[in-house]
């Protein structure tokens, strides 16, 4: 079961040191969104709440969601029209729920 990271808060690190990649991804139906990680850590992030709505200024139709992609300079999950998520904080939210590594 993914969590919401709306629900969640995440503090700046402030340094590029130790920054996560996102390997592979993949979008699911209902806003779910696979994720497979430089160091092997996998799993399924809930994004709904963020991205089907107006919160933070965002808001990805369903249809549209299946169109993600990874910035090939800041490595963050993205889709057109704007809308970047950082992989560190998709990270740390499946690192929070048990997220599978893979070594």
């Amino acid at each position: 079961m993914a969590y919401s990271l709306s629900k969640r808060r995440y503090y700046y690190r402030g340094s590029s040191a130790g920054r996560r990649t996102v390997m592979e991804l993949r979008a699911e139906r209902d806003y779910m969104l696979w994720l497979k990680f430089d160091d092997g850590m996998e799993g399924r992030v809930y994004l709904g709440d963020l991205i089907a709505t107006e919160a933070y200024g965002a808001r990805v139709a369903e249809n549209d969601f299946f169109k993600v992609a990874v910035d090939p300079v800041s490595h963050a999950v993205m889709w057109e029209g704007g809308v970047h998520l950082d992989a560190d904080l998709l990270y740390r939210n499946l690192a929070s729920q048990g997220g599978a590594a893979l070594h």
